[in-house]
């Protein structure tokens, strides 16, 4: 997620919050690992159900829907609400405006 986020950042985030185009989001891919994300729009996943299509804010590297496809709406946890460490640091805002 470079510029945005670097490994050993502290993250508050909201669990259930309701996600919108742009967030930073929390979620679990099917095999079970753990990744932030940004939120890009909804789409259906391959079974049908609602699901998000995410994104990372470094597309040279990283894993996202690119690879994946979309994250089951249930596998978006949190959505990211500020960093808290470092703080502040010069770069892109946590919420695309």
């Amino acid at each position: 997620m470079l510029p945005t986020l670097r490994e050993g950042d502290l993250l508050l985030v909201r669990h259930g919050a309701r996600v919108r185009p742009g967030d930073l989001v929390v979620a679990r891919f099917a095999d079970g690992t753990l990744t932030v994300k940004r939120a890009v729009e909804r789409r259906r996943t391959s079974t049908g159900g609602v699901g998000w299509w995410l994104l990372s804010d470094n597309a040279a590297e990283g894993v996202d829907s690119r690879h994946r496809g979309p994250v089951a709406e249930d596998a978006v946890l949190a959505v990211v609400r500020l960093r808290v460490w470092p703080w502040p640091r010069v770069g892109r805002r946590l919420r695309a405006r």
